[in-house]
């Protein structure tokens, strides 16, 4: 014969020992450190180490063979005095600004877009995210065998691209470089808009057409501000991609003509790979990562990213 008090008994019991009632041995709370600490151990192993030896490297003067001789502060000396690096620099912080400019609306627009119930529309954005597939090298040959100026397309249509030497101009270069970026990364910002779309509450848009709200002002007012999260993380993400950018130049452009495309990683490349001076690549990779995180801290910080704690997009 069942007795009823068996539910009592053991909603009694969860509450003197804190765990969920019908789960006897499982606690409820906070996962231990121990979950963590694979992905700690794998950060610190390929992140803190390798930094550290960064730091360690910026004051040493070392060409790749034998002992690092502590140099002090000579490597940093050598970089405020180097115009090619103060000229790369500016390079780095332009190709990111024009690369933020122009992949954020674009990105804006077609994850909307793909976040819809459109006819074809999952085909479309298949075919869409083909790019993102590809490596940055490859990505790199293929648009150096479309833009060659003997064989590629400029050649085709001269009365559009002059002589066909987008490459040989900095103006030009920069504006490729600056293409084949978007043509490649601008998959993965889509990706993103399209899933933070889809998570805004449809009630906000039956709200709006019973207001009289258009298709317009419904993007303006409603689906702009809940993508507020979304549009700082993909900023952040192509501040620290932009000025890492270091295969598309070294393919495309080698930095050229001259030093007009030669950004901070490549240049980097050359003082660290083809100068052997380690000690002063280590200092331009360092200058690099402080750049890239007090950037990425200032935009955290004056978005409000930090201080938002709600789980939903926008609120």
């Amino acid at each position: 014969m069942t007795t009823a008090t068996a539910p009592a008994v053991d909603s009694e019991k969860s509450e003197r020992t804190g765990r969920a009632p019908g789960r006897s041995g499982i606690g409820v709370g906070r996962p231990g450190f121990a979950w963590a600490a694979p992905a700690a151990l794998f950060f610190g192993l390929f992140a803190i180490v390798p930094l550290g030896m960064l730091v360690v490297l910026s004051f040493a003067s070392w060409n790749g063979l034998g002992e690092p001789q502590f140099a002090g502060f000579d490597n940093w000396k050598k970089l405020l005095d180097d115009p090619v690096m103060l000229e790369s620099l500016w390079l780095s912080v332009l190709l990111t600004v024009l690369g933020v400019a122009v992949q954020t609306p674009i990105s804006i627009l077609l994850g909307v877009w793909a976040a819809g119930r459109q006819r074809n529309r999952a085909v479309l954005t298949a075919i869409y995210f083909v790019p993102l597939l590809l490596s940055i090298t490859a990505v790199s040959v293929l648009w150096r065998a479309v833009l060659d100026p003997n064989f590629g397309v400029p050649a085709q249509v001269q009365w559009l691209f002059g002589d066909g030497n987008l490459l040989g101009k900095q103006a030009s270069a920069i504006g490729v470089l600056v293409f084949v970026a978007t043509w490649q990364f601008t998959p993965l910002h889509t990706l993103i808009y399209q899933g933070a779309a889809r998570a805004i509450p449809q009630v906000l848009y039956q709200a709006a057409e019973i207001d009289g709200a258009g298709r317009v002002r419904k993007f303006f007012h409603i689906t702009l501000p809940q993508l507020r999260n979304s549009v700082i993380t993909s900023v952040i993400l192509m501040v620290v991609g932009g000025l890492t950018t270091f295969d598309t130049v070294l393919i495309l452009t080698q930095g050229g003509p001259g030093t007009d495309t030669t950004i901070s990683a490549y240049y980097m490349y050359q003082k660290a790979f083809k100068s052997f001076d380690f000690g002063t690549g280590s200092a331009i990779a360092l200058l690099l990562v402080l750049v890239a995180t007090i950037i990425s801290l200032i935009t955290v910080k004056l978005s409000g990213y930090d201080k938002m704690r709600s789980t939903q997009e926008g609120v």
